[in-house]
């Protein structure tokens, strides 16, 4: 037998083993991706291409893209998709907590003092969440006193890995399950929540009622004054960024993004109109990116112009919520007063327009804390080299100094992993949470752009102009992929 029939030989017997795997990914990801990619340029209907009717199919070319850009329906979802994104930073810093926590009890490191403040602080929480759903108080007693001991005593014991477990035990939970009980948490007339909620708002009230004053212009003064303390930090920063070469005029564009975008939604939340809100937006990015660019940069070796862009989109991740916060409480302060004369109730949480979507953003960070972000941190963490620490405190630097020069640098590629999979989840997901809470309600608040192919696909039966939706949301996500891969690995690897 020669070799090369020898070799045809062995190439059949592991195509043989691999068939298995082959026909799978043949029958249920290539065929229905070629088929879906058909599909997006006909006008396959079912209600009109069916057994029972048998209309000819039409080739329709780029009519259900050209559809799909002047539908406000795929705008408004769109936004939804976006704006649920902006609950990622916040993911992500849970789970760097959660991970540093877990590696000082592991190491046993932790100080008695904070440790004792957040079991306090969390079981005082519970106790107020399970007498608010109607256990008796002795009940709570024996209950969160049995709980926090064994909880105690097995971290002990194990060395922090019954807590690691407690941590991730939300990420392997069945999605519809959690879902449905988060529903019933988030119940406006016997959810805990809501019942824990009601004496607190109270005392808000009176607060309020005692000083209107400061509510009507202190908080919108202190939010406003935390804004423009924010936007000058970040023209400065920018700035000397371009003077020293280590930001290119891409990197400057996306940092007045960072102010220009939040002030645009700040000015639509107000009701303007797109093209004043859009247009403020876009005068603050001219205005400061043509203020920063005409300063004259340092001498040196010549940089491209997305030198340093894949910093600021890792801080405009941060950015924009934080200013968006503050937006929120320019908005918020002056209408407290006129709230609380008539007193301050719990919010309608998944039935309200203006809570559906933070409700379903607090669920989802819930879950994100203890996910695989965090154990992606845990190796991360336990791959620093100890030296790096020891020459740190030899040098005297705090705990603050050590995390920001030592151990955020050093997980910096972690970070930026977790990052480009946190926009890729965030724009393919949305659709069992709002299939099973809120059926893309109230008003389309919470329909994400993977609903929405759902209901255009299955619930009206446009499949064609369906599976246009599903690969521009393929051309979204493969952008941002490309961007954050193509800008943010080399700034990590540099």
């Amino acid at each position: 037998m020669n070799r090369r029939v020898r070799d045809f030989r062995r190439l059949l017997t592991g195509l043989a083993y691999l068939l298995p795997n082959i026909a799978g990914f043949c029958a249920f990801t290539l065929v229905p991706l070629a088929l879906s990619f058909a599909m997006a340029f006909t006008n396959w209907d079912i209600l009109r291409h069916n057994r029972f009717r048998q209309e000819p199919l039409h080739w329709a070319g780029l009519e259900n893209f050209a559809r799909l850009l002047a539908d406000p329906q795929f705008w408004r979802d769109l936004g939804n998709t976006l704006f649920f994104t902006l609950g990622l930073p916040f993911a992500i810093a849970g789970s760097l907590g959660a991970a540093l926590l877990l590696t000082r009890v592991s190491r046993r490191r932790t100080a008695l003092g904070p440790a004792l403040v957040v079991a306090t602080l969390v079981l005082v929480a519970s106790a107020a969440v399970l007498l608010a759903g109607g256990l008796a108080q002795r009940g709570v007693l024996v209950l969160g006193g049995t709980m926090a001991a064994a909880v105690l005593v097995a971290g002990v014991v194990t060395g922090g890995t019954i807590y690691r477990t407690l941590f991730y035990l939300p990420h392997f939970t069945a999605g519809v399950a959690t879902f449905v009980l988060w529903k019933k948490l988030y119940n406006p007339h016997t959810g805990p929540f809501n019942t824990a909620l009601a004496p607190v708002l109270d005392g808000l009230s009176a607060v309020v009622r005692g000083a209107p004053g400061f509510f009507t212009y202190g908080v919108p003064v202190l939010c406003g004054a935390a804004a423009l303390a924010a936007a000058l930090w970040q023209g400065r920063r920018l700035r000397r960024r371009w003077a020293d070469g280590e930001a290119g005029s891409a990197a400057i564009v996306t940092g007045t993004l960072t102010l220009g975008g939040p002030l645009g939604l700040f000015l639509h939340w107000q009701g303007q109109g797109g093209w004043v809100a859009g247009g403020a937006g876009a005068a603050v990015v001219a205005g400061l990116g043509g203020w920063i660019l005409r300063q004259p940069r340092c001498w040196g070796p010549r940089r491209a112009a997305d030198t340093g862009l894949g910093a600021e989109l890792s801080l405009a991740l941060a950015g924009v919520p934080l200013l968006l916060l503050l937006a929120g409480g320019l908005l918020l302060g002056p209408a407290l007063p006129a709230l609380a004369a008539t007193g301050l109730e719990p919010p309608n949480w998944l039935g309200d327009y203006a809570w559906a979507k933070p409700a379903l953003m607090l669920m989802a960070l819930w879950a994100a804390i203890g996910s695989n972000s965090m154990i992606l941190y845990l190796a991360g963490l336990s791959n620093i080299p100890p030296e790096l620490y020891e020459a740190a405190d030899m040098d005297g630097a705090s705990a603050m100094q050590r995390f920001w020069h030592i151990t955020w640098p050093q997980l910096a590629p972690i970070t930026f992993f977790i990052a480009v999979m946190g926009v890729i989840n965030g724009l393919q997901g949305g659709f069992e949470m709002a299939r099973t809470m809120t059926q893309g309600g109230p008003a389309g608040s919470t329909t994400t752009l993977s609903y929405f192919i759902f209901t255009q696909g299955f619930e009206t039966g446009r499949l064609g102009y369906a599976s246009a939706i599903a690969w521009v949301l393929f051309g979204l996500v493969l952008v941002f992929s490309l961007l954050n891969f193509r800008f943010g690995n080399r700034d990590v690897n540099d």
